[in-house]
C-alpha cells in the first residue's frame, strides 16, 4: 500500500450480516479497512470466471461497499433486467457520446470530488475473462485522468480470500505504475490460471484515433 494512504482508511460503510456470513459459507474470507477517499477506481484481477462476479457481489455487499459499474443505456430500457442493473451499482451511459465512455465517467468523478459525494467505479482490467495479451487502458486513463487513487482488489481463488487493501496514486509514468501493479498482484491465483492476463499494458488500438478508448478497451 502507498505510504500516501495509512490505516486507519477514514471512509468506511455499514456492513451486511447477511452477506458476510454467504461469503464465509462460500469458504472465502474479505479483507477490508475501508477506502482512502469518496472517490477512486477499482480493478478486480484476476477475471477469469463467470464465478468471479458471482463471488464478488457477496463480497461487495457484505462490506457495504457503494461500488459501480457503467453499462450501456439500452440495456437499462430491458424490463426487469434495468432494475436488476439498477440494484447491483449499474450505472447507465451513453456509448455514442462524442467526448467517450472515458471521459464521461472523468468528468463524473470530477464532479463528485467537486461536490464531496461518494463514487467509486469497478472495472476489469482485461475487459474480458478470456485470455489476452495484456490490460486494456481504460482503467488507467480514467484514474489518471479524475486523480482518484486505484484500488487494487484481489480475487485469489488458492487462498479463497477476496483483499481490498491496496491502494495506489497513479504517476503517469506507465512502466513504473504496471510494475508496482504486478508487485500488488504476484502470488495471487485465479479460478483459471491459465487465463490470466500478464500484468502488462496492451498496445494501442490502430484504430483508435477513430475511435474513442471504451473503460475496458
Amino acid at each position: 500500500m502507498s505510504a500516501e494512504f495509512s490505516n486507519p482508511m477514514h471512509v468506511r460503510f455499514q456492513q451486511r450480516a447477511w452477506a458476510a456470513w454467504l461469503v464465509k459459507w462460500m469458504g472465502w474470507r474479505i479483507e477490508f479497512d475501508g477506502l482512502p477517499t469518496k472517490q477512486g477506481v477499482l480493478i478486480g484481477y484476476p477475471h477469469t470466471s463467470n464465478w468471479d462476479f458471482i463471488t464478488m457481489m457477496p463480497v461487495k455487499w457484505a462490506v457495504g461497499l457503494p461500488l459501480q459499474f457503467f453499462a450501456k443505456e439500452s440495456l437499462f430500457r430491458i424490463p426487469l433486467f434495468g432494475r436488476w442493473l439498477r440494484f447491483i451499482g449499474a450505472v447507465p451511459i451513453d456509448r455514442s457520446s462524442p467526448k467517450g465512455m472515458v471521459a464521461e465517467m472523468v468528468e463524473a468523478l470530477k464532479l463528485h470530488k467537486q461536490n464531496n459525494e461518494l463514487l467509486w467505479i469497478g472495472l476489469s482490467p482485461e475487459g474480458t475473462r478470456k485470455l489476452t495479451d495484456g490490460w486494456r487502458s481504460g482503467f488507467y486513463q480514467l484514474a489518471l485522468g479524475a486523480d482518484v487513487p486505484l484500488c487494487m482488489l484481489r480475487i485469489d481463488y488458492g487462498q479463497k480470500v477476496a483483499k481490498i487493501t491496496d491502494f495506489m496514486r497513479l504517476t503517469g509514468d506507465v512502466q513504473a505504475d504496471y510494475a508496482h501493479i504486478a508487485q500488488v498482484y504476484e502470488g495471487v491465483q485465479g479460478r483459471h490460471m491459465s487465463q490470466a492476463a500478464p500484468i502488462r499494458p496492451l498496445p494501442p488500438r490502430r484504430d483508435a484515433k477513430a475511435k474513442p478508448t471504451s473503460p475496458t478497451s
